[in-house]
């Protein structure tokens, strides 16, 4: 361990820190030479060493290693970087002058001479010869990735792709067997060997590089043949160790990523200046500290003027284009403003866009009016009216949606001039070389003129902050800068220059909606999908990183097997498919998978998680958006490599904001856990609204209708009930939850609809849907009939209601009880499902769909090579039957009122129009058939805060996010996360009557136990744990007899008060008998 740690330091290319690391080698190899020198070369410290002083070897290997010079002249460093202390005087207590200078004590050569002086006394000339210096295992593996290259070059055809499979498979068993050995492998041996490049450009097929997942549909083919390879290879049961091949892959990349990856904590170091006041863009005070900047023309800049003003106070948190507003105006000469001044009378836009706060750019709602106390004070004025109206108007007078533009009626003006501020922004202008032109743009009527901004002569990025795009380009000068305070009080030099992007008004208009296509190639596509693939290459992983670098290669491997392991199912299904297909198996029960997959917790990167952590607890950072590029970038494109946790908090960060994450960082745990979803911060102004019991859904209706864009808790308030605050609140999203739930609505699956089937199923379920495998959408037609053109029309609305709700209890931290399917979060993620998705909602259509495709799959195939003669002999019934004697019709199954297809074609399906029917029933059932529905929750979802920032979660991420835990509790941990009081300890005897009740409770007792404690029947994410306030139970003072009075409850304090029942028995029938008629009411206790 250690070497691999003295092995990473010399990668660093500090010279200060390359010095320490060489002294520190050479003592070891001084006192400990026998137990160190091996070690030393499996680890690559007699590489790194080595590499000092032939920088040329880094160039044929992998490793990264700095070449030990000086990054810098010490008599030649540009002004603004003075700044940064040399490492010689870090820890020094006297001030020199050279300290101020820059002056470094350490020679040019002194880094070269030390590593040569340990290479010539501790090392064998045998070991520096390049190839005997090499280990066994690294010779292997250098063997087996060039073996792997080599397959790069072997096109795939139809006729060779077995063979070919044969081969991989062979070469990644090899791989797996030496990674998975007694020998260990060192992080050096490891990448050094190439292995993962090899792997990353076979599984890519030399795509990873591409700008754009684009390209990759012509290699489709290819791309989901070694996929398959992989994953049978990767996700199976190993006779080589215990544990499965993919988890040990998995972890050698882990800790490689662990020694390699240089990503910065970039931390603030405010100085202690509580406020200041800015002049860029708006002059006002600020609660943060400001940037000193002093803006220069570019040399060779005709066009503008140069701005006379001395240095400005500049706020960090304003956007480089609201600096192009700011200083556009006073650098352009006469004639250009005389010119501009006729468009600008008649486009008050661009006015519009100055005047707006630096905040603007924060999700829906949250503007500095709305979050203003006196705005939002919390009273209950006009309660008395919205009773009145809930108890006039139906649900569908009570909301007025359209879902072409569902936010129109309800956003606020600062976020209606927050969009319109949006639309007038276009992308910086790329860089003008040639001086004709550009003094020709000068003079182009229709083009719109914008400002680029360099620091060093780089261009800064238009889309940050100016905080963020100065501390990125400080970075990439100096990978070794270490920003602190001096960052906020030197001065930072930006020169502009006229940027002219020309004008075009259909990038700038409105996208015109996706049609769907009744083309039968295109719903064909559903089938299997190439979202797989997509996934993988549709995000740059991060620009701040050389594409070339092993950590690259590292980071895509990665993120290939993540998504090989979440889409294994399909992989193997494929598999599957294609055998039967080709004649290799005949039975369609071997079409069934059984999936072992690894834990997600195994791509998670601890040491990644830890620096987001460390640089998210930097308020200043967090504040400004200075936070590195890095971190939204892998957040996007890796998402798997950081904890739930974590996650969590990123996510509240980045769409509400500091403010009410900080008011919840006292309540987390040791874990990380944001305990508080409750917004117990008091700072925070509340909206009381008054609930209906009977009228649960049309209370919603009117709530969200008017609160659904405000960024403020809501509390509920009862008709006739004296309750109010977080109990009340909680059980109002949980009766909404359940609400949804009822049969009748025709939102779901289950819901048919017809009168008989909702007698029957109110009788056996009690009016709720039962649906064992979550809620999914029921499939309608496309074009709807005259008995249900009524009733879609609300359906839909019901959508978009749902969408509020939902967003609404992650915006406020409430936990909702419904039971969404897998298949209906990963619509809401943005995901496109396919054939494989349909048996995770309804596992007998699915596998039926699966064996009647692989049958049409196995005629098209053995078709081509048997000749129309023998068609005969291919065996294409499904289970000894005909496919004619099925007698199914072009109608979706349990949907008969939904027409898949007309004609004479379609009457009945057989064998030559079975892989269109299987085709057409997919669609229906998780696209075309249901793509408004989704499109109805996202317009109402995206009214509270936008829908694409639950986007780093996985499905399974997202519903305990919205819906807590699915185990209510560890019963070996409750004594743990309960606090005894007034009265009671842990062992007193009625306490130890309770919990031994709790434990025999079943499923269904233990969730009305929790909803008469907490309001919700379901615990917060990281259960028993992470509730806020935590449970408490008291004792409850008899008034008569000792076992008249009932248990009673406090839900804003999760607070129970419990008499000291004479038995158990008697306490478990007091206690069931007060959560079962407890529930439905809030009353002074």
């Amino acid at each position: 361990m250690f070497s691999s740690f003295l092995a990473g330091v010399l990668t660093r290319k500090d010279h200060h820190i390359l010095m320490l690391a060489l002294q520190i080698a050479e003592v070891i190899l001084q006192k400990l030479s026998d137990v160190f020198l091996n070690s030393f070369i499996k680890e690559g410290v007699f590489f790194a060493i080595d590499t000092l002083l032939k920088p040329e070897k880094c160039s044929n290997m992998l490793f990264p290693v700095s070449d030990g010079t000086l990054p810098y002249d010490a008599g030649q460093k540009h002004a603004s970087r003075v700044v940064l202390r040399c490492f010689c005087y870090a820890f020094g207590t006297c001030q020199s002058p050279s300290v101020e200078t820059g002056t470094c004590k350490l020679e040019n050569s002194s880094v070269q001479n030390l590593a040569k002086a340990i290479k010539t006394s501790y090392f064998d000339p045998v070991v520096c010869d390049s190839e005997k210096g090499l280990t066994d295992t690294l010779q292997k593996l250098n063997s087996l990735s060039a073996e792997l290259s080599d397959l790069m070059h072997v096109p795939i055809t139809a006729a060779g792709s077995s063979q070919d499979e044969g081969k991989f498979y062979c070469l990644l068993h090899q791989v797996v067997a030496k990674l998975s050995g007694s020998e260990p492998i060192s992080t050096f041996e490891f990448v050094e060997s190439g292995i993962v490049k090899s792997l990353v450009n076979y599984l890519s097929n030399g795509k990873h590089l591409s700008k754009n997942a684009g390209g990759i549909c012509d290699d489709h083919y290819i791309l989901e043949k070694r996929f398959e390879v992989f994953a049978r290879l990767f996700l199976s049961s190993s006779d080589l160790a215990d544990e499965m091949p993919l988890a040990i892959l998995i972890r050698k990349l882990q800790g490689a990523l662990s020694s390699l990856e240089s990503f910065p904590v970039i931390l603030s170091l405010a100085s202690k200046q509580k406020n200041s006041f800015a002049t860029v863009p708006r002059r006002r005070c600020l609660s943060h500290p400001c940037l000193r900047v002093r803006f220069i023309r570019e040399e060779g800049e005709t066009c503008l003027c140069d701005y006379s003003e001395d240095v400005l106070t500049v706020d960090p948190f304003s956007s480089l284009d609201e600096i192009d507003g700011f200083l556009l105006p006073k650098v352009r000469m006469e004639k250009f403003k005389q010119m501009d001044s006729t468009t600008k009378s008649t486009d008050p836009m661009e006015t519009v866009s100055l005047q707006l706060p630096s905040d603007a750019r924060s999700s829906q709602g949250e503007s500095s009016d709305l979050m203003d106390p006196d705005h939002m004070s919390a009273d209950l004025s006009g309660i008395q009216a919205t009773k009145a109206q809930l108890s006039q108007h139906s649900p569908e007078q009570a909301i007025n949606v359209e879902l072409g533009n569902p936010s129109e009626a309800s956003l606020s003006i600062d976020t209606h001039i927050a969009g319109m501020k949006q639309a007038v922004q276009f992308p910086s202008g790329s860089d003008i070389s040639v001086k004709s032109e550009h003094l020709a743009s000068c003079d182009n009527g229709n083009a719109f003129s914008k400002l680029s901004f360099y620091l060093e002569g780089k261009e800064l990025d238009q889309s940050l902050t100016i905080y963020q795009a100065i501390l990125q380009q400080k970075f990439r000068l100096d990978m070794e800068m270490n920003a602190g305070a001096k960052l906020w009080s030197q001065v930072h030099t930006l020169t502009y220059r006229m940027s002219v992007e020309p004008q075009d008004d259909h990038a700038r208009g409105h996208s015109t909606p996706t049609q769907d296509s009744c083309s039968l190639d295109k719903i064909r596509a559903h089938l299997q999908g190439t979202s797989l693939f997509s996934s993988v290459f549709d995000h740059e992983l991060t620009s701040d990183m050389d594409k070339l670098s092993p950590s690259y290669d590292i980071l895509f491997l990665l993120k290939s097997l993540e998504c090989m392991n979440r889409f294994a199912f399909h992989l193997l299904s494929c598999g599957k498919l294609h055998a039967f297909a080709d004649g290799l198996i005949d039975n369609l029960d071997y079409l069934r998978v059984v999936v072992h997959s690894v834990s997600q917790n195994e791509f998670v990167s601890s040491k990644l998680t830890e620096k987001l952590e460390q640089q998210m607890r930097d308020p200043m950072a967090v504040s400004t958006g200075g936070m590195p590029l890095w971190c939204n970038q892998l957040m996007v494109s890796c998402p798997f490599l950081f904890s739930f946790e974590t996650k969590c908090k990123y996510f509240r960060l980045s769409v509400f904001g500091s403010q009410k994450v900080q008011a919840q960082i006292p309540a987390q745990n040791n874990l990380g856990v944001l305990r508080d979803r409750r917004l117990t911060a008091s700072n925070l102004s509340r909206k009381k609204f008054l609930v209906l019991r009977d009228q649960i859904l049309e209370s919603a209706f009117q709530m969200m209708d008017l609160y659904a864009h405000i960024n403020l808790p809501i509390e509920v308030v009862y008709d006739e009930e004296v309750g109010t605050g977080l109990g009340p609140t909680l059980e109002f999203y949980t009766l909404v939850s359940h609400e949804f739930q009822k049969i009748g609505l025709g939102m779901w699956r289950e819901d048919y609809g017809s009168p008989t089937a909702m007698k029957t199923l109110q009788t056996e379920n009690s009016g709720f849907i039962m649906s064992p495998f979550g809620l999914f959408p029921r499939p309608r037609p496309s074009i709807t009939d005259a008995s249900d053109g009524k009733q879609f029309p609300e359906v839909l609305k019901k959508f978009v209601l749902l969408g509020k709700v939902v967003a609404k209890a992650l915006q406020e931290g409430r936990v909702l009880d419904l039971p969404i399917s897998k298949a209906f979060y990963k619509l809401i993620l943005g995901q496109e499902l396919n054939l494989f998705d349909v048996q995770s909602f309804d596992p007998e259509l699915g596998r039926t769909l699966l064996e009647f495709l692989a049958l049409a799959n196995r005629k098209k195939n053995l078709g081509l090579f048997s000749g129309e003669n023998s068609s005969s002999r291919i065996d294409t019934s499904f289970r000894n039957t005909r496919i004619e004697d099925l007698c199914i019709d072009f109608t979706l199954p349990g949907h008969p009122d939904c027409i898949l297809a007309s004609g004479p074609d379609h009457q009945m399906v057989n064998m030559d129009n079975l892989e269109e029917y299987v085709a057409l029933v997919v669609d229906a059932t998780v696209h075309g058939g249901i793509s408004r529905q989704v499109e109805a929750f996202k317009s109402g979802f995206n009214q509270v805060f936008p829908i694409k920032h639950l986007q780093i979660f996985t499905e399974e991420e997202v519903e305990r996010l919205l819906c807590g835990e699915r185990d209510l509790w560890d019963f070996n941990e409750l004594i743990d996360h309960i606090k005894f009081d007034h009265g009671y300890t842990a062992s007193s005897p009625p306490i130890s009557n309770l919990l031994e009740i709790i434990r025999e409770f079943n499923y269904e007792e233990r969730r009305a136990f929790l909803q008469f404690v907490t309001g919700a029947p379901r615990l917060p994410p990281g259960g028993l744990a992470s509730l806020n306030p935590k449970l408490t139970i008291v004792r409850k003072h008899f008034s008569k007899c000792q076992d008249a009075d009932l248990p009673s409850v406090m839900t804003c304090a999760n607070y129970l008060k419990l008499p000291p029942y004479s038995s158990k028995d008697k306490m478990r029938e007091k206690l069931l008998y007060a959560i079962t008629e407890g529930q439905g009411s809030f009353h002074l206790s």
